[in-house]
């Protein structure tokens, strides 16, 4: 079995970005690459959960981060980690200022297609890294944000 590319989204919980970054990481790990990837709630590194530890330094990582303080990707590191790739909610935004993200528990409509734009983002990182990348043929992600969606990590 190959190794499936471990995802890390930020756990701002409270914030913005942080919701953009764990709504983009349910959209690549449940909708565009489940079969290459793994989502890693943050929260189980810094708990110091050993499977979630074991899981992150067996692979290599993508980390979401949804501002400066790079949490993911600390907690990546200090878990024995390896970061193959880091990426930034804000720099997306930056490509992408037209998708303002606005909300916490549900996205508004501009904060749910920044999720997307880093799904694809990060889907060519994960294909990169994959040596058999798996691309989904439905390539659309299902919606999110009420009580049917993704837990927050």
């Amino acid at each position: 079995m190959t190794r499936k590319v471990v995802i890390v989204p930020c756990s701002g919980i409270g914030k913005s970005y942080g919701t953009v970054a764990r709504e983009g990481a349910y959209v690549v790990t449940e909708d565009l690459r489940p079969d290459t990837t793994q989502l890693i709630p943050l929260s189980l590194l810094v708990l110091g959960d050993e499977q979630a530890r074991a899981d992150v330094a067996s692979a290599q990582a993508i980390t979401l981060d949804g501002c400066k303080l790079a949490c993911a990707t600390k907690m990546v590191v200090e878990s024995g980690g390896t970061v193959a790739h880091d990426l930034a909610v804000l720099d997306v935004y930056r490509r992408h200022r037209d998708l303002k993200p606005a909300g916490i528990a549900k996205l508004n409509e501009g904060g749910q297609k920044l999720a997307q734009a880093l799904a694809e983002e990060v889907v060519t990182l994960v294909d990169a890294l994959s040596p058999n990348p798996s691309p989904n043929p439905q390539g659309a992600a299902r919606g999110r944000g009420g009580p049917e969606g993704g837990q927050d990590a």
